[in-house]
């Protein structure tokens, strides 16, 4: 900007040449300044504006009494309210004031005409208002074919927007074809069209009228297409309706001359279906009120409507499902004992737990919450089958859902009907498939739940699980509260370890063990080998399985706690008998041991048995494992070396600190087990557990490993057919450990004679059979000083071994 200009007050302002451009790019010209929010004001427009500020009201109460034109600046942030300098805009619009309405409130209403574009050069006066000096810009253009044409455009594009925008005032066109300047063109149509005001302020600022020109013809061009774009919208939506009223007027005819004529129309005979549906359901009220409303948006709405099909299908949800449907229990406890007993061998807590809920329903059949109970087992031990059996022995319903990879919470509690496709969980659609509200409902492998950005379905399932909630479960499908708490839900799990706190908090848990090697000849004979007979249909054929060959199936061919297996073996047998029997040729009628191979090949399981011999530094432990338990046996040698400890075997963390435990405990009590004159810093010590692809962990091997290694270091056996187990701490003491059960099923296997257990673990002694227990000397042990003579051959009594 030019320096040389010179400063003009407003009152000597009449004294320019307004019509010279350049006269008056070189005169500074001092206003007050009207800050505007979101308003720009263009020259030659008129512009109402509403004054609501005291600064902004002392500005034009100041120019009017002085009768001086005003400056008015857009802010650059609306949200000030006293905006400083640096908060406008350097260019706005010399004003004047037409005519200032006041209102009771204190504000108002102010007729301003703009006159030029104004550059703003620097500010005077901030108190009591803002004054600045500027200099005028008014347009200097020369008219030419090309601005002509530009013109023309601008008018055709504002035209087209006057029609298709029906907030444009009408004679808007009018006024624009009245413009004979392309400066005044522009401003006209920039203040008549709904601009932003970052759009607006740019064109104020572009002093070139043909450059103006240009920028609007982009912003026309660019507001036509979105109002032709909105138009199309519009009239499609405007056919669809007219199409749907014309299409409701002439149902609304047909149905009047279908009841003249004493026809009736489907539609309405299926409304009416649904009416009389949920009066005769026996829904709650809250329940009854929702299903008469939807009824009667359903009425409403045209049978080809998408939103019809929505409903009519949210209805059937209604009425299908059981409100009040119960099943009456069979409180027979006889009658239950004898189903449990045919159905199933063993299980005794299980079928207990059952027998004892049969009898408290039946002395208090109103006050008891139904059990959910929680069996937890290796697989194949009849998790969901003494399921079935329960619902059998109580005359109820059973429905079955599993869990097993379920990761979206919706399919517990369900979508909400805003989805296309949606549907209700699915507890709810199991319980439109039991067909009354008391079923028994097992949620298989609950342990298998997964949870990802979908939610968590165990988290979902506190609700269902909850005696205390469960009487209003929410669903989002169905949005009414449906009554779970007559439900009886058993869940199973192969583990507990997944589950929450919370979820398990909620559950009885019940334990399913492995079944011994008895259990599984006694479960073959009565229930496996009768079934498979029957499915491969050679029942006719006189065929017997010895319990020699029943035996050798269970400890050469499976490795398992329950019997699944066992079961597959079998039909392995009985599919050899039936190809023969199809083919003519002889069958025979029993399978004895040594006719397996023939049938399932060589031995498919190894189990360990009690070592050959007495051993250095080899001790039997036993361990619980998947399929049940099985023995290990603890290797240690000693070498010379630095005082290292070497331990192999896949051992975890726990186990190894079991192992360096038990060298703290045998290093603390050299002197009194006779090995004080071993220097522990000249030898290495090796601990290993053989089969090393199978990893192991767990504290229980603490008194094996120290046994091995005292046997060891005093160079005495460790007698064979002793087998233990049991947590060591640093003093000695012998701490209680899990799975008695399973370890001492092991310990029998392998023909071990004495078995060493923490005295601890006495309390465990019930769940062991009574046979193990008259063919297994239990020896109970408090410290490592109980177990060392037991476990130790006596000195004089063993051979020399190497």
């Amino acid at each position: 900007m030019k320096t040389n200009k010179h400063r003009v007050s407003p009152s000597g302002a009449e004294d320019l040449d307004w019509d010279s451009a350049d006269a008056l790019q070189d005169v500074y010209l001092e206003y007050p300044i009207l800050p505007l929010r979101e308003v720009v004001v263009f020259p030659h427009m008129v512009s109402p504006l509403f004054i609501g500020r005291e600064r902004s009201m002392r500005t034009i109460e100041a120019a009017s009494a002085l009768d001086h034109p005003l400056i008015a600046v857009t802010q650059r942030d609306f949200d000030k309210e006293n905006p400083t300098p640096e908060d406008l805009y350097a260019v706005g619009t010399e004003i004047t004031i037409e005519r200032i309405l006041h209102l009771p409130d204190g504000t108002a209403n102010v007729l301003a005409q703009g006159h030029s574009r104004v550059r703003i050069v620097d500010f005077t006066q901030t108190h009591p208002y803002l004054m600045a000096r500027a200099t005028l810009t008014p347009d200097d253009f020369e008219e030419t074919l090309s601005t002509k044409a530009l013109m023309r455009a601008v008018l055709a594009l504002f035209e087209k927007c006057v029609e298709l925008n029906e907030d444009l005032p009408e004679d808007a066109y009018i006024a624009a074809l009245n413009a004979d300047e392309p400066g005044w063109l522009a401003d006209l149509v920039a203040s008549i069209m709904e601009f932003d005001v970052e759009k607006r302020q740019e064109l104020l600022e572009t002093f070139d009228p043909t450059e103006r020109l240009e920028r609007l013809s982009i912003l026309l061009a660019s507001e036509l297409d979105l109002l032709e774009l909105e138009n199309k919208i519009h009239s499609r939506v405007q056919e669809e309706v007219d199409k749907s009223q014309r299409e409701f007027f002439l149902r609304e005819q047909m149905r009047a001359i279908q009841n003249e004529l004493g026809e009736t129309d489907p539609t309405t005979s299926d409304l009416k279906d649904l009416r009389a549906q949920i009066a005769d359901s026996a829904m709650p009220d809250i329940v009854r009120k929702k299903a008469e409303k939807e009824l009667h948006r359903l009425e409403g709405i045209p049978p080809a409507s998408p939103e019809g099909g929505i409903i009519r299908t949210y209805l059937g949800w209604l009425v299908d499902l059981p409100w009040a449907k119960t099943t009456e229990d069979n409180t027979d406890i006889a009658h239950a004992i004898s189903i449990l007993h045919a159905n199933h061998f063993g299980l005794r807590k299980a079928k207990e737990r059952i027998v004892e809920h049969i009898a408290v329903r039946k002395l208090a059949p109103e006050k008891m919450r139904t059990p959910i109970l929680c069996f937890v087992g290796p697989p194949g031990t009849g998790k969901t089958s003494l399921g079935r059996s329960i619902a059998q022995a109580l005359g109820r319903n059973f429905v079955r859902v599993s869990l097993g990879g379920v990761r979206d919470e919706a399919e517990i509690r369900g979508h909400r009907r805003t989805y296309i496709g949606a549907l209700p969980g699915r507890i709810i659609q199991t319980m439109r498939d039991a067909g009354s509200i008391n079923p028994l409902f097992m949620l298989d492998e609950i342990d298998k739940l997964a949870y990802d950005f979908r939610g968590d379905p165990a988290s979902a399932l506190l609700e269902v699980l909850d005696p205390e909630q469960n009487n209003n479960f929410a669903d989002h499908y169905l949005d009414v509260p449906y009554d779970l708490s007559k439900v009886m839900f058993i869940t199973t799990a192969n583990t507990l370890y997944p589950l929450s706190p919370a979820l398990l908090d909620r559950m009885e848990v019940i334990d399913f063990p492995g079944y011994i090697e008895e259990e599984k000849l006694q479960i073959a004979k009565r229930f496996l080998i009768p079934r498979q007979i029957e499915e491969h249909g050679v029942r006719d054929h006189g065929i017997h399985f010895s319990d020699g060959a029943i035996n050798k199936i269970i400890r050469e061919y499976t490795l398992e706690a329950g019997v699944r297996n066992l079961e597959r073996e079998i039909a392995r047998i009985c599919r050899k008998f039936a190809r023969k029997i199809a083919e003519g040729k002889p069958v025979p009628h029993h399978t004895t041991a040594s006719s397996l191979g023939r049938y399932l090949g060589p031995s498919k399981v190894t189990h360990l048995v009690a070592e050959d011999h007495n051993e250095i530094g080899v001790a039997t432990g036993v361990a619980v494992t998947e399929s049940g338990g099985d023995i290990l046996s603890i290797e240690v040698t000693i070498m010379e070396g630095k005082g290292n400890l070497l331990l192999t075997g896949q051992l975890g963390e726990i186990m190894q600190e079991s192992a360096q435990a038990a060298l703290s405990y045998t290093r603390a009590r050299a002197e009194k087990l006779g090995i004080a004159n071993v220097d522990f810093d000249k030898i290495d010590i090796h601990i290993h557990v053989p089969e090393g692809a199978v990893p192991k962990d767990g504290p229980s091997a603490g008194i094996t490993i120290a046994t091995a290694l005292i046997s060891a270091l005093l160079d005495r056996p460790v007698n064979r057919e002793v087998g233990m187990t049991g947590e060591i701490t640093l003093r000695g003491r012998v701490l209680p450990i899990g799975g008695l059960r399973q370890k001492a099923m092991a310990a029998y296997r392998a023909g071990l004679k004495t078995f060493l257990v923490p005295t601890k673990n006495r309390k465990d002694m019930v769940d062991i059979p009574r046979k193990v227990q008259r063919d297994l000397k239990f020896v109970f042990v408090e410290r490592m000083d109980d177990v060392l003579p037991v476990a130790l051959v006596q000195a004089d009594n063993h051979p020399a071994t190497n």
